[in-house]
């Protein structure tokens, strides 16, 4: 196989045994490989992908690839490829991968191109960055384009702004709002790995430290959660009264940010939205506070507002980068302001991301079944689907739940009876 672009070939081994034991904590996608190798519901169709380029990742290539998708990969941000996977999907699988840790944002949407050259039937996304760059520069595809998914809340929140605006040109499943997605990957698989993501950068202790969570959407809960956990004194900030009371009832600090730089040793950004942490933050913020973001694209944290106020900058450790500010205070970024679970660590554990790549899977199969009744607008992965990934996964890990009597049934369904 001729086109790909990965960084290194001989990495392949490690990758082929990085795979293998991600796929041990995969039970229901493994499930659904064994399925589609027999009926082959994916035959012929052509799937372009833009993930995060790891182990888990890898196991839903090759799901797909089982149900006779003809695939190609890229990486949905430049510093996410694990590149020992990437080149194992190409070595033993003989899948296309362009992804390169670390590549330049004109190297990351050449390779996007490279796969919206495969001219696909459907799209495969996470952060929406595949689909705006084939509505935008790549229109001529679109003909032969029946429907995608998209992975994560960013790509969901763009993708639904260019369903409004009349601009979105195929449906998409959003496979990010199936329960089995954001209650589980998003609050505990974006928890942990983003406390992973910080600890490996730094190797600092979180215990006595006040970390400040900005947003408390699912992944922030999880965050928020976990910091807790680790004794860290937790501050939320919110611009939505709703999250915020919640976090209030859960036992946090919640005030705006302008308050929260009073204190803050550690702060995550988690929330979609652009220049969370800003100038005026940086200009309170105490010396040597460290900024991470955990949200997708690398915007959260104002990098240029940082540069503006600093004399100098160094790489300190990998990672984790010293701006020095004209006031002689030190401010600590880590990992560019990019995904720092996926910059710094190795993103989800492979349990969570078992329910979220079913979902991807399954909602590509229904997608191929009903694309020609579907309008061109976002739509949730039907509840079906997410009440039969969970109950795989219970079964899985050796749970077993009640079932309705035929009377508790009835009378679930009826409306007669009163007190």
């Amino acid at each position: 196989m001729s086109e790909y672009d990965v960084r290194d070939m001989k990495l392949a081994e490690g990758g082929n045994l990085r795979m293998e034991w991600a796929e041990r904590e995969m039970p229901v996608l493994r499930l659904i490989r064994e399925r589609f190798s027999k009926e082959k519901p994916l035959q012929g169709v052509r799937v372009s992908a833009c993930l995060h380029v790891t182990t888990e990742t890898a196991n839903l290539m090759t799901t797909l690839q089982a149900g006779g998708a003809d695939v190609m990969l890229t990486a949905s941000n430049p510093l996410s490829t694990q590149d020992d996977v990437a080149a194992a999907l190409v070595s033993r699988y003989e899948i296309p991968v362009f992804a390169i840790k670390g590549e330049t944002n004109q190297t990351y949407y050449k390779h996007i191109h490279a796969v919206l050259d495969h001219k696909p039937h459907y799209t495969m996304d996470d952060g929406a960055d595949l689909v705006s760059t084939l509505h935008k520069d790549r229109r001529e595809l679109l003909e032969s384009v029946q429907g995608g998914t998209e992975e994560t809340t960013t790509g969901v929140i763009r993708l639904r702004a260019m369903a409004a605006d009349g601009a979105l040109e195929y449906p998409i499943m959003a496979v990010n709002d199936a329960m089995t997605k954001h209650f589980f990957d998003n609050r505990y698989g974006t928890g942990q790995s983003t406390l992973d993501g910080i600890i490996r950068a730094t190797n600092i202790l979180l215990s006595g430290k006040t970390f400040v969570v900005a947003g408390y959407g699912w992944c922030a809960r999880g965050l928020a959660m976990r910091a807790k956990g680790m004794g860290a004194n937790v501050i939320v900030t919110e611009v939505d009264p709703l999250p915020a009371l919640e976090a209030v009832m859960d036992g946090y600090r919640v005030m705006p940010m302008q308050e929260a730089v009073k204190y803050g040793d550690i702060y995550c950004t988690l929330t979609g939205d652009l220049n969370v942490l800003d100038k005026q933050h940086f200009e309170t913020m105490k010396d040597g506070a460290i900024v991470a973001n955990s949200g997708h694209f690398n915007v959260e944290i104002n990098i240029p507002a940082l540069e503006s106020l600093s004399v100098s900058k160094r790489l300190v450790r990998p990672f984790v980068e010293e701006y020095t500010l004209k006031d002689g205070r030190h401010i600590y970024l880590l990992g560019e302001g990019r995904l720092i679970n996926l910059a710094a660590a190795e993103g989800h554990p492979a349990s969570v991301m078992d329910m979220s790549f079913a979902n991807q899977a399954l909602g590509l199969e229904y997608m191929i079944k009903h694309h020609a009744e579907m309008e061109k607008r976002v739509y949730g992965v039907p509840e079906a689907i997410d009440r039969n990934i969970a109950k795989l996964k219970l079964e899985a890990m050796g749970v077993n739940i009640d079932v309705l009597t035929p009377e508790q049934a009835k009378y679930l369904k009826s409306w007669e009876h009163g007190t």
